[in-house]
């Protein structure tokens, strides 16, 4: 009887418990948030939101691995902080001897808002002394409704610009050589790197050894998105040209990633201007959906395209 209550009393605000968890995590909500001992607080959908950044940090955290980028602050500080996607041991942040100080975002979450879990970080790194690191963000002691958000901390309308490295290298300031875990884990990072360039804004062709890929980041609405992809296909232009295919689009964070197979002898640099042409399309087709409807051929495209759809926590 008890974890009959128990579901019962989590299925809130309407949520039937045999109907999939609003989470995403594809499991029923009573076998997810809604289970006895589970978590109360459903994950943040678009904990983002808001930054003119979102779709750049959506990469970065999610496939981008090697990279790293100034963060601008929402209020001077006597410290400089850089984003990374990576830090070495999979560090939540660290500061350096000379104070700089870095952020990293391919780390395990703690919270149901990656939002706060990114904010605790930063506030550590704005207030912790030179040399110290973060091994990974505590769990959160404040259950106020005013929690600390990334948001608060940093200039929600500046964009973020990234700088792609081919390795690892700058993990190490200049003339300082790695030693013990720190070189095992740089060995270890340099080795599962895949090739990454970015070819447009929030967009990256990554080379994944068999095959290439574009990634594109979109800040649109899913829904609208969709429909939008399904005008293209249903036109035949939902491609790049010779040589690509749209493969399928994964969730994160609230944002869809439309992926693209490509072909792998050709080079990044030659996906640049199909990949800005396809922009304008897409533009385009983002605009008509106000005045022109979908065709059956059109809707039936875009239940094709639902079907090739998965979902990154």
């Amino acid at each position: 009887m008890a974890k009959r209550s128990s579901v019962k009393q989590r299925a809130t605000d309407g949520i039937n418990p045999r109907q999939p968890c609003p989470c995403g995590s594809g499991k029923r909500y009573k076998a997810c948030h809604g289970v006895s001992g589970g978590p109360v607080e459903l994950p943040v959908a678009r904990p983002l939101e808001g930054l003119a950044g979102e779709c750049e940090l959506i990469a970065l955290r999610e496939f981008v691995p090697s990279a790293t980028a100034p963060l601008a602050l929402a209020e001077p500080a006597e410290r400089e902080i850089t984003l990374a996607t990576v830090l070495p041991m999979a560090s939540a942040a660290l500061v350096r001897a000379d104070g700089s100080a870095l952020i990293g975002l391919q780390v395990q979450t703690r919270s149901s808002d990656v939002s706060r879990d990114m904010a605790r970080a930063l506030r550590w790194a704005l207030e912790a002394s030179p040399g110290a690191v973060l091994p990974v963000v505590g769990p959160e002691t404040d259950e106020s409704p005013e929690r600390e958000r990334f948001q608060d901390l940093v200039d929600t309308s500046a964009p973020v610009e990234p700088t792609l490295h081919p390795d690892f290298s700058w993990w190490m300031p200049e003339g300082e050589e790695p030693t013990g875990d720190v070189a095992l884990s740089l060995e270890r990072a340099n080795q599962a790197i895949m090739p990454t360039e970015r070819i447009g804004p929030a967009a990256y062709w990554v080379d994944a050894g068999d095959r290439a890929h574009l990634r594109w980041v979109r800040p649109e609405p899913e829904e609208k998105l969709l429909l939008a992809l399904a005008r293209l296909s249903a036109r035949g232009e939902l491609g790049l040209g010779e040589g690509s295919r749209y493969a399928g689009s994964f969730r994160a964070h609230g944002l869809l990633v439309p992926v693209w197979d490509l072909d792998h002898d050709s080079h990044a640099r030659e996906w640049t201007e199909p990949a800005a042409e396809l922009g304008t399309r897409l533009e385009a087709a983002l605009e008509s959906l106000e005045s022109e409807p979908l065709t059956s051929e059109e809707r039936r495209a875009r239940d094709g395209l639902i079907g090739r759809q998965v979902t990154i926590r």
